[in-house]
């Protein structure tokens, strides 16, 4: 019997001949799925499947005239043949996930000795830069006939990889000086920060499956590749592969109860236990090697250019699960995970460094260190000094390991919040102590004419993830600070009258008067609320954690909905009551980052950084003290914050968190990408007046609808004075299994981070700069805003019609999170509603309204002043503005997903049958828009249908739409089953044959399956 995935001919050949590999192993996959189908469920439940899934049009997209007919099906299911319905497509898109990542694997190995090809047009548009304010005069270009005059059909986009074998190149094509190159990758500082608050729906339990699968895979691909092999050893695999699918069909996809921060703590470092922590060297060595082959008398970076960053038991915004107790238990899990594996390499060395002092020479260093170690460890000197007499490595190794679980003993009671019985032990207080015994070893064999590779990497990791793993960044909502600072100047009755009462003025006055004395306002004992109890409890534990850790371990405090300069000063406040500041001299140990979200707040940023780089206070805190100020120069210098022994923050650096989401949500997807661009140049503009650093923290998510998409077009896509070698980013929940569970796709991902971070340091096209451009930018995103708001926020039935289309109170109801779905303001609005599950229902119901809704209006507005001259101008934008391209073909990749037909569906079926009219009109101003934003993106693109430029992503995109829409009928039958039991309003009367727990389950499980196949959740 054929496999699904051949069975409607004209979607069937979506695959050219350079992608024999991935159709084979889909329809490997594909046989297997069926097989196990079969076993389980019956022959009867594979027609059905077959039968839901032909209900499609050739590209997948759900039809009118065929949706009665799946309605049907469904219909006369039972609702334990609806929830096996289901688990099978959800299993599917599983596996296709699987499929596809190891052929996007294969790919990066092939595609990172692909040079890639730049062509001589692009090559014209590019300056350097110098990264010097001289230099950084704007690109004259203007919108003269000649340049619009060239066919915008005429040009070529650039192939670029990517990679550091097609970075550098680049650069020495371009003649870029290469000292500029060396400046940049000395203070190159990319940070990459985990986050568990999205929506990751998978079970570890299934991701441990999934790792079985793909590791069975591997094994086939290497038997079939192998000449001389025996037949029987492939079905063998086959076989297992087989028996592995079906226990994962017999395992539950859903939590069996809410995860705690701690189970996420868990979940996020598993990427590290896995892939990260062996694979990140790997990309220093790549940077290191590629730069030799172009630029040889240039030095490499430092090996933690690339660190890691977390808010997984740290993030307390919204999470009140997030306490200070828990956010020390992650520090001492982060510590144990990273000492379990020193004690493993150390291990590891042990038994391969046995260099004899018979046949090589040992420095007078290492012997005396040995006669150290021996009076401080004697009981390792008692039981091994014989065995290892003649073999000094191997001893001294015994007694760096014995330290190292001195260390993890110690770490474990004040886990379990313990009085440590090994206090006195020889143990290391740091990573730099460990790493400087490491260097002594690696020195001694470096004289002697020796190396090792293992000892290499693991001081290689050392640098990068010390004793801490990741650094712990804490984040909390701006207005818990106000709230907890006017409770205590009430119960101190400092003011006359309510803290939360003064002007902004007033506020600020009086907080820099306070940030000037020493005199401790806040009581050791706290007879304060549980709020404000927790606000101050926090800022001790970052003091608890840097004398425990180190000042890496936490040194970033975010302040989310950050509108004001009072936010910023309310933290340093608190912090100095923390010891985290020394208002005498102006040195802290803690950085304080505004978060500015919403549309307003963008705007209002650059007025509120301008007002605390002016005030003396805060200028000083940047500089590292009174003192530092003083002695600086007008061009101070960058210094690396990465080292593992750096006694200080980084000096004059200032860091501002951007956040996609809410801006996104609050103003929609054009006008959100336009502030946040906006918004960097203009923040770095301002740092740069008052001689500063700005290091920008790019808050996406991980659908567009969040910021999300592809990391190395986005970076590109920035001012590129607004990186200038530093970049933060952070890594959702949600995407961290499609970036990160493979090794090669995992370093492809950072090495591209790391590669436009570069190209855009030193590379700028200066179309940023160019007015005209920027005046039609902001003409388009005024009018993409305005349409936008006229429907979320001014149309009286769209947050009825939200409400009853959409699964949101059903998503609520997932133990998906740690993290409430709504912010704790107790009302069902949108503004109580967070980012995440607002994108995530709009995704469920194919609309995915958030990633395009009025982008085709405005631009339908401005075309309309001049068809063809504004049209020209638009294809231009698009071929040459790296800005522009990346917002179009963000909204293009949404467009290919969105599926209008099923949207109906679900109006149709879950409106109440009053409110049905109305919200058929509501309907119908969405599908409206769609269509016209669809029409308008392929004008400017030129293609004859969506994603024609990128075949690659649109056979995936269409490989799965077909097979999400029958998911999609199935899940609108189990809601509408739902809701009618919820609200029957006779007691008592059993209206549905299936219990609430049954339907809710089922609704549930679809929800799991639509978000395997959309690859995304929130």
């Amino acid at each position: 019997m054929g496999s699904l995935l051949y069975s409607s001919s004209p979607a069937a050949n979506i695959y050219p001949m350079s992608e024999l590999f991935l159709r084979h192993r889909l329809q490997v996959v594909e046989e297997l799925w069926e097989s196990v189908l079969r076993q389980e469920c019956g022959q009867k439940m594979v027609d059905l499947l077959r039968q839901l899934r032909d209900l499609c049009s050739p590209e997948g997209q759900a039809t009118n005239d065929h949706a009665s007919s799946a309605v049907e099906l469904i219909e006369q299911l039972n609702i334990n043949e609806a929830i096996r319905a289901a688990r099978a497509f959800a299993l599917y898109f599983q596996l296709i996930n699987i499929i596809e990542q190891e052929y996007e694997q294969k790919q990066q190995l092939t595609r990172y000795s692909d040079s890639g090809i730049i062509d001589q047009e692009h090559l014209a548009n590019i300056i350097y830069s110098t990264n010097q304010r001289e230099d950084d005069l704007p690109v004259t270009k203007e919108l003269g006939a000649d340049s619009l005059s060239q066919s915008w059909t005429d040009t070529t986009p650039v192939k670029q990889k990517g990679t550091f074998a097609a970075l550098f190149p680049l650069l020495f094509k371009l003649n870029v000086p290469p000292q500029q190159i060396q400046r940049l990758i000395s203070q190159l500082d990319i940070r990459l920060v985990f986050t568990a608050h999205p929506t990751e729906i998978v079970r570890h339990t299934i991701r441990d499956k999934q790792r079985q699968v793909v590791n069975l895979l591997q094994q086939l691909d290497s038997l079939e590749n192998r000449s001389g092999g025996y037949p029987w050893e492939a079905a063998e695999v086959k076989e297992r592969l087989l028996e592995e699918i079906r226990l994962w069909w017999r395992t539950d996809e859903l939590h069996q109860f809410k995860p705690t921060v701690l189970d996420e703590v868990d979940y996020a470092l598993h990427y590290f236990q896995e892939v990260l922590f062996d694979g990140i060297p790997q990309l220093y060595k790549r940077l290191k090697y590629s730069l030799a082959q172009t630029f040889p008398w240039l030095e490499p970076p430092s090996t933690n250019f690339c660190s890691f960053g977390s808010w997984v038991g740290s993030d307390r915004d919204g999470n009140p699960s997030v306490t200070p107790e828990v956010t020390w238990k992650t520090a001492c899990y982060q510590r144990k995970m990273v000492l379990e594996r020193y004690i493993h390499s150390v291990k590891q060395l042990i038994e391969l460094l046995s260099v004899s002092m018979h046949w090589s020479d040992v420095l007078p260093d290492l012997l005396e260190s040995l006669e150290l170690d021996q009076s401080t460890l004697s009981d390792v000197y008692d039981a091994l000094a014989l065995r290892y007499r003649q073999e000094p490595y191997r001893l001294k190794l015994s007694y760096v390991l014995r330290r190292l679980e001195n260390t993890r003993d110690r770490n474990l009671a004040l886990y379990n919040r313990e009085t440590p019985t090994n206090e006195d032990s020889p143990m290391y207080r740091s990573g730099a102590e460990f790493l400087a015994e490491l260097r002594l070893i690696q020195r001694n064999l470096t004289e002697t004419g020796l190396s090792c590779r293992e000892l290499e990497n693991l001081i290689c990791q050392v640098e990068i993830f010390d004793f801490h793993l990741t650094q712990l960044d804490i984040r909390q909502e701006s207005s818990r600070h106000s709230d907890a600072l006017n409770e205590i100047l009430e119960y101190l009755q400092v003011l006359p009258q309510s803290y939360n009462e003064l002007s902004e003025a007033q506020r600020v006055a009086w907080l820099t008067g306070e940030l000037q004395t020493r005199r401790p306002l806040i009581p050791a004992e706290l007879p304060f609320s549980e709020k404000t109890n927790d606000v101050i409890e926090t800022f001790r534990v970052v003091r608890s954690l840097q004398q425990e850790f180190g000042l890496n371990i936490c040194q970033t405090y975010i302040i989310s909905m950050c509108r004001e300069v009072s936010d910023v000063l309310e933290v340093l406040l608190l912090a100095k009551e923390a010891r985290l500041f020394d208002p005498a001299i102006a040195v802290g140990s803690i950085r304080v980052v505004p978060l500015f979200e919403t549309v307003e707040d963008l705007q209002r940023s650059r007025s509120v950084m301008r007002q605390l780089f002016g005030l003396p206070l805060y200028r000083a805190f940047l500089a590292g003290g009174y003192e530092a100020i003083n002695l600086e120069n007008t061009s101070p210098s960058f210094q690396s914050p990465n080292s593992p022994s750096s006694p200080i923050l980084n000096p004059n650096l200032q860091e501002v968190m951007l956040g996609y989401s809410d801006s996104n949500k609050d103003s929609g997807f054009l006008s959100s990408n336009w502030e946040i661009h906006k918004a960097q140049k203009s923040l770095q503009k301002i740092a740069e007046e008052y001689g500063l650093n700005l290091r920008i923290f790019h808050g996406r998510g991980g659908s567009v609808g969040r910021g999300g998409g592809p990391a190395y077009e986005a970076i590109l896509a920035q001012p590129g004075h607004s990186i200038n070698g530093r970049i933060k980013i952070t890594e959702q929940g949600e995407v961290l299994a499609s970036k990160y569970s493979l090794l090669d796709l995992a370093l492809y991902h950072v090495e591209t981070i790391t590669s436009a971070v570069v190209q855009a340091s030193l590379l700028r096209t200066g179309f940023d700069d160019i007015e005209p451009w920027n005046e039609i930018m902001e003409e388009l995103a005024v009018r993409s805003r305005q349409h936008y708001r006229a429907l979320i926020y001014e149309q009286p039935d769209f947050i009825d019609f939200f409400h009853q289309v959409t699964p949101i109170e059903e998503i609520s109801q997932l133990q998906i999170s740690s993290r409430p779905a709504r912010r704790p303001s107790g009302k069902k609005d949108l503004s109580s509603l967070r980012a995440i599950p607002w994108v995530f229902s709009w995704t469920q119901t194919r609309f995915l309204l958030p990633s395009w809704y009025g982008v085709g209006t405005a631009l339908q507005e401005f075309l309309n002043e001049q068809p063809e001259e504004h049209l020209k101008l638009l294809r231009y934008f698009y071929v040459k503005w790296p800005f522009f391209k990346m917002v179009i073909s963000k909204a293009e990749m949404t467009l290919a997903k969105v599926d209008m037909e099923m949207a109906r569906h679900y109006v149709q079926e879950l409106s109440n049958p009053e409110d049905k009219p109305r919200f058929e009109k509501v309907f119908e101003q969405i599908a409206s828009e769609f269509y016209l934003t669809r029409d308008f993106v392929l004008k400017i693109t030129g293609h004859q249908r969506l994603l024609d430029g990128d075949p690659i992503l649109q056979r995936s995109v269409q490989l799965r739409n077909g097979t999400i829409v029958p998911l999609g009928f199935i899940q609108v039958s189990l809601l509408k089953r739902l809701r009618q039991y919820k609200n029957s309003s006779t007691p008592g009367v059993i209206h549905s044959r299936y219990s609430k727990g049954e339907l809710l389950r089922g609704a549930l499980l679809t929800i799991n399956g639509i978000a395997a196949g959309m690859r995304n959740t929130g």
